[in-house]
């Protein structure tokens, strides 16, 4: 016998899915930013942090996106000024990643803008639960 809608896991992760997605895409528009370019530039801001001055392929692989597309809104955050990317001196075909003086004010105040998004969606659920159960479905190898 079929499940209903609510029945369904995948269609409400579906429905949840679409809902976070306008969360946080309300919570970043006062920032100009967009989820993915949000995600970029975080992790970015993240790898430099570390002492790392990423090429966009290890950006892509931190953050779980396609490269070409990853490219793209780099180029995007290189022209809002929030990124630079630089001739890496071991290689001049490729660039490294640097998040500008305006990218590093910005990357804290979007993550706690998206931090704050992220209790008020998650808040009927434990966060410890929560947090098992996304981290098991992200890496399903487990």
């Amino acid at each position: 016998m079929a499940l209903g809608p609510g029945e369904s896991p995948g269609f409400l992760l579906w429905h949840a899915t679409l809902r976070r997605q306008r969360d946080i895409t309300a919570a970043l528009a006062p920032l100009d930013l967009t989820h993915v370019q949000f995600v970029l530039l975080a992790c970015t801001w993240w790898l430099n942090g570390q002492g790392e001055h990423p090429h966009q392929l290890a950006v892509a692989r931190q953050a779980g996106t396609d490269v070409k597309m990853t490219s793209q809104v780099l180029r995007t955050l290189e022209q809002k000024g929030l990124v630079a990317r630089e001739v890496d001196p071991a290689d001049a075909r490729a660039k490294r990643l640097r998040v500008t003086d305006a990218g590093a004010e910005l990357a804290p105040r979007a993550i706690a803008a998206v931090e704050r998004a992220d209790a008020d969606f998650f808040r009927p659920v434990p966060l410890g639960d929560a947090l098992a159960l996304l981290g098991r479905l992200a890496r399903p190898e487990d």
